[in-house]
């Protein structure tokens, strides 16, 4: 049988979810004192489902919500980001 000459894709670590994170579109908010980085998910990027911290109810796949964490944490972005939280667009607003 041939070999395929394709190169095989490469599983992304921490390091690339953390870099493709950054990378996409998001925007500075500050709410009581403190500063967060606030990137929402398209309906099409949603593929798991999540629980909301505003409301605890369920974020659905396929459902367009944000992520939500500390943009001005003492332990680095990399800890900010891990503690990173999905919320339904309307329960961020009222929070």
């Amino acid at each position: 049988m041939p070999r395929s000459h394709r190169r095989r894709q490469e599983r992304p670590d921490a390091d690339d979810s953390f870099d493709r994170l950054l990378a996409g579109w998001k925007r500075s908010e500050s709410r009581q004192g403190r500063e967060w980085s606030v990137q929402p998910i398209s309906a099409m990027q949603a593929q798991k489902d999540y629980i909301c911290p505003g409301c605890g109810g369920v974020i659905a796949a396929g459902i367009a919500h944000q992520v939500v964490w500390r943009a001005d944490g003492v332990l680095g972005d990399a800890a900010d980001l891990a503690a990173r939280r999905h919320w339904h667009t309307h329960c961020w607003r009222m929070a």
